[in-house]
């Protein structure tokens, strides 16, 4: 992701301000220095401290960029884009089509920022408890924003069971094909094992020869 656009953000987003960039600049080297130093070390000997000093920012600082540890790691600007773009597809798209578009955008935004980020950032939500239990903070507000999304475009109510229910079988579905990818030694292609599990979503549990 670059300081000017995200690979998400609609084409016609205008640039944003100094200001802007600045904070982006300093999220980015937050994010950096972590990353460095838990491939040097690890994550539990990995402090706020260290993360300051390799950023040259201050301590203070980096809590204001992100609340916890568990928050530099794990990131979340995308989940606004996703739902700008899910909610920019043409109202003529069926439900999956839309969502195999939006959950490949955001993939690809992802691996264009740094593979290997991806594959550290998903082993950590696997082997560290505190990540996981944050991921899964994470994703009930996720939820929230794509179940917004999804109801507004089908005329629904956000609150509706239904919604509830559809908008947090697709976020559980996709964290457990990111679990799935890691406990395997990433091996395979992401997005085909996304695709994988959107296919389970949308036709349900494949029968075998016996039933």
């Amino acid at each position: 992701m670059t300081a000017a656009r995200s690979p998400l953000t609609p084409a016609g987003n205008p640039r944003p301000g100094l200001r802007e960039r600045k904070k982006i600049k300093t999220r980015e080297a937050i994010r950096a220095a972590t990353y460095a130093l838990i491939k040097e070390q690890g994550y539990d000997a990995t402090t706020i401290d260290q993360i300051a000093e390799r950023a040259e920012v201050s301590p203070s600082t980096v809590f204001r960029y992100f609340p916890t540890k568990e928050d530099i790691v794990l990131t979340d600007e995308y989940d606004l884009l996703m739902v700008e773009e899910l909610r920019s597809r043409p109202a003529e798209e069926s439900w999956m089509d839309s969502l195999r578009h939006v959950m490949h955008k955001a993939l690809d935004a992802s691996m264009a920022e740094d593979p290997e980020v991806v594959r550290i950032r998903t082993h950590l939500g696997v082997q560290v408890p505190a990540v996981r239990s944050r991921m899964f903070e994470s994703m009930s507000e996720t939820g929230r924003m794509l179940r917004a999304a999804l109801a507004e475009r089908a005329g629904l109510d956000p609150d509706g069971l239904e919604v509830r229910v559809y908008a947090m079988s697709l976020i559980g579905g996709l964290m457990e094909v990111s679990m799935y990818w890691a406990e395997n030694d990433f091996e395979g292609d992401l997005g085909a094992l996304m695709d994988r599990a959107l296919d389970v979503l949308e036709q349900g549990l494949p029968r075998t020869e016996n039933h």
